[in-house]
């Protein structure tokens, strides 16, 4: 009898443990739309969207399985935080940094330090008014450095895309810099684009607008946004479109590849930079987050939240749409999203 005790209290044990690492019901974190998420170097992880002019921050010290209160990070004016639009966040390394704009196309920067204060760091863009369509992309090379970049109608109004570089954590910003124009007018108004920070590489996927031909490219620097070399195509296909598909892709950074996952027409396709795409599912609204030799996908089929781990088969995550996700460790990841206003997350074993 005493030994079974022992053994009902190792599994209970066990059990709570497990449930410390990984949950298999999401988590109500408050009223809100557009989440985005990153990690830090501690493991710990930070989550920003908005709802209506407020930017609101939460954050997880047990790896996603749990989040404080959120609380306010400032009030804009005409917050843009919704359509695939919304505040974004890194995570750097002596604090986390985010960046907001307004329907008037100004971006604005906030930093929180370690002692767990926000502060308005100032002004991204260095001429007023250039941001119209409201999307932005940020990240961080987990030192100090940060690029952002969204697109910019600046001197010929036509959405070019734009970039800035800070090597403070967010609090300045050095002047912008035109990343890509495209030679057809304009690159793609309506689509997201995504910016990866690794070591001394920047890289920077947008959707093109070429010849009526809606693909993505990715644009790379090797000197941390100092120069871009010549933007290439991702994938074989083309999509002509004489219209605008709200739908802009996500790029992570595995061990060895930059993975990019997009769509075209109703389907999702993942793509490594200089290699055929793979078809992943019909759906939209897709993500992608990779870490050493796992890469999770995550999009939005039927009103629900769809993800897969690798070339592992689709799974329910729940109902929604702007999903985001996060590798955590090796065991688990954690996928952000909205859900009629609220936002939610969920943990899930890897």
């Amino acid at each position: 009898m005493k030994y079974f005790h022992l053994l009902l209290l190792s599994f209970l044990f066990a059990a709570c443990n497990d449930q410390n690492k990984t949950t298999t019901s999401s988590v109500n974190i408050g009223a809100g739309q557009m989440p985005a998420l990153a990690k830090d170097a501690s493991i710990n992880i930070h989550l920003v969207y908005g709802i209506g002019d407020s930017i609101m921050y939460t954050s997880s010290a047990n790896g996603g399985a749990t989040f404080i209160a959120p609380v306010l990070v400032d009030t804009l004016a005409d917050l843009v935080d919704f359509a695939t639009r919304g505040p974004q966040i890194a995570a750097t390394k002596n604090g986390v940094a985010i960046i907001a704009v307004n329907q008037q196309g100004d971006i604005f920067s906030y930093t929180k330090d370690q002692s767990g204060k926000w502060l308005k760091a100032g002004k991204v863009n260095d001429t007023d008014t250039t941001n119209k369509e409201g999307f932005l992309g940020l990240s961080s090379d987990g030192n100090n450095n940060l690029f952002a970049i969204w697109p910019d109608l600046r001197d010929n109004n036509r959405n070019k895309i734009y970039g800035a570089q800070s090597n403070d954590g967010g609090q300045t910003w050095n002047t912008n810099k035109l990343v890509y124009a495209s030679p057809d007018s304009t690159v793609c108004e309506c689509c997201r684009p995504s910016v990866l920070m690794y070591e001394n590489h920047v890289y920077v996927m947008f959707r093109n607008f070429l010849n009526g031909n809606r693909y993505l490219y990715l644009i790379q620097s090797d000197d941390t946004g100092a120069t871009f070399g010549t933007a290439q195509k991702l994938g074989i296909g083309s999509w002509q479109l004489d219209g605008c598909p709200m739908d802009g892709g996500s790029i992570s950074m595995d061990a060895q590849n930059v993975q990019t996952v997009w769509r075209r027409r109703d389907s999702i396709f993942s793509a490594i930079p200089g290699k055929a795409e793979q078809f992943i599912s019909v759906g939209k609204g897709c993500t992608v987050a990779a870490k050493e030799n796992t890469t999770v996908y995550a999009w939005v089929k039927d009103g629900k939240i769809l993800y897969k781990i690798n070339d592992s088969a689709a799974q329910v995550i729940g109902n929604g749409n702007s999903p985001v996700v996060q590798v955590i460790d090796e065991k688990s990841f954690i996928c952000a999203w909205t859900d009629n206003g609220i936002i939610k997350s969920r943990l899930v074993s890897l």
